[in-house]
């Protein structure tokens, strides 16, 4: 006797998009992949849209993507069917796939994921004012020089 024993794990995944991409083929994307995620007895938990965002190295002759994050339970199924979809989509530049630890909710691993953006947008807002500082002190010194 076989029984078909579907195990939902709490995945997180980031994917970007050719930044050409036009809003409706982004949200035909989505609906393939929740439709996806559903017909394995899946769930998505949330859906971000970073928008348009430089790449750190070029993919191709690309500079910029278009940023999704999201957070969903689905078993492995899924996510191989998710993974095949996206690989012959030629708008899909990259994505990951993240299996989350399950003993922790979707929703904390949501507010820990937020936290760590906003502190890595604080320490970058403090990178660039250091910077800008030490660029004016140089500027002063050269001033002071010439005079």
């Amino acid at each position: 006797m076989k029984t078909d024993v579907v195990v939902k794990r709490p995945y997180e995944a980031v994917i970007l998009v050719h930044p050409d991409t036009s809003l409706e083929d982004q949200k035909e994307l989505f609906r393939k992949n929740k439709a996806t995620i559903q017909g394995y007895k899946g769930s998505i938990h949330s859906l971000e849209t970073w928008g348009k965002r430089n790449l750190a190295t070029p993919i191709g002759k690309l500079k910029k993507a278009v940023y999704f994050h999201t957070l969903f339970e689905a078993d492995s199924q899924a996510i191989a069917e998710l993974e095949r979809t996206m690989r012959i989509n030629d708008k899909v530049l990259r994505f990951m796939h993240t299996r989350l630890d399950e003993r922790i909710s979707l929703a904390k691993h949501l507010e820990t994921f937020k936290k760590g953006l906003t502190e890595s947008a604080q320490r970058e807002k403090e990178r660039e004012a250091k910077a800008l500082a030490r660029r004016n002190a140089m500027a002063a010194a050269r001033a002071e020089r010439s005079e």
